[in-house]
């Protein structure tokens, strides 16, 4: 942002993250999908590709880096609501104990550093969570099928006209000042986290169920804690890396009471063997 204003940055992000699933795609000659997955690709595309990250950005023009990082805490809970609803899996009691100690924290660190009130920054950032999370859902259920990379590249090569449009729109309107810095992040939140940010995610949900692997984006507040105190000089409260580590310790046990309950699923799948 500091090169580029919100709406900009997400419609460039997205066309540069389409062009490189794009050339991917043709390089592979891989096939369309087929048309029973172009709907829930559409959900992919309009939660992850535009919905978040338009909406996690204009909550920066009011939030600093390290509160928003805290508040996408709740990501996990709120896919691992949305997953079990649309996958059909059921997490034991254990895990969502963990899920929910988990979101209890963030949530009372939100009222805190709001001094009791939500601001403008957390609907934004509240609003980015539900759409977030059914994109994460639909693209985990759809990487059972087909590979992750294609899961989002055919999300990104889907909303291509979309961002164009954005940014033919956008650029002329909000002021452009390049810089370096500016550059190299631009390049990065389109190639790095949008395209093989989102190709390792949904790999890792098709493997251990959308549940399971929403939780470990617990660690995801924490981490955009450190980098944004190296990377962009960002003020962190004594608040925010005591909520962030508590909710590090909810990934333990929700992991443990995942494989928990993945060797109790197969154990009630496969029959006793007869002596």
């Amino acid at each position: 942002m500091e090169s580029f204003g919100p709406w900009s940055l997400v419609a460039l992000r997205s066309v540069l993250a389409a062009l490189v699933a794009g050339g991917v795609l043709l390089a592979a000659r891989v096939p369309l999908p087929a048309r029973r997955h172009w709907a829930g690709l559409a959900v992919v595309g309009g939660g992850v590709v535009v919905g978040f990250p338009l909406l996690t950005t204009l909550a920066l023009q009011t939030s600093t880096t390290s509160h928003a990082a805290v508040v996408v805490g709740l990501l996990p809970l709120t896919t691992a609501v949305l997953g079990s609803l649309r996958t059909g899996e059921r997490p034991s009691r254990l895990f969502w104990g963990a899920a929910l100690a988990g979101a209890a924290v963030v949530i009372v660190f939100t009222v805190r550093e709001s001094g009791g009130a939500l601001a403008a920054g957390d609907l934004y950032l509240f609003g980015a969570l539900l759409v977030c999370a059914a994109g994460y859902t639909e693209g985990g259920r759809l990487a059972r099928v087909m590979p992750g990379w294609q899961v989002i590249g055919w999300a990104l090569v889907l909303c291509l006209p979309l961002a164009v449009a954005g940014s033919l729109v956008a650029l002329p309107l909000e002021p452009v000042r390049l810089t370096a810095h500016g550059v190299v992040g631009l390049v990065w939140v389109a190639a790095g986290s949008t395209f093989l940010g989102l190709y390792v995610w949904y790999r890792g949900m098709a493997a251990i169920g959308v549940a399971r692997a929403s939780q470990l984006q617990l660690a995801q507040p924490l981490l955009t804690l450190v980098w944004s105190f190296l990377l962009l000089g960002e003020e962190i409260s004594a608040a925010a890396p005591v909520a962030a580590v508590a909710v590090l310790v909810c990934i333990a046990a929700t992991q443990r009471a995942g494989r928990r309950g993945a060797r109790t699923s197969r154990d009630v799948r496969t029959p006793a063997r007869r002596p």
